[in-house]
């Protein structure tokens, strides 16, 4: 394998942060409530939109190991 495409231990990798500079949990619970105003609102595909968003930061999540820490 190529060095430069080894990836780093889990311990020394930094959480992955979004360009905004907002880390995967924050983008998640912000599509979470999103998801959850567009239900009040009787939004079912705005709300399915939000969800499936809030989906994608979930797997970020568990990709970086942090179900393994209690974070979720």
């Amino acid at each position: 394998m190529n060095i430069s495409m080894r990836r780093m231990p889990r311990q020394r990798q930094a959480a992955r942060r979004t360009p905004n500079g907002v880390n995967a949990r924050q983008q998640f619970d912000r599509y979470l409530d999103r998801a959850r105003e567009a239900q009040l609102s009787g939004d079912e595909v705005g709300m399915e939109n939000w969800y499936q968003h809030a989906e994608h930061y979930l797997r970020v999540m568990r990709g970086e190991g942090h179900e393994h820490r209690g974070d979720l």
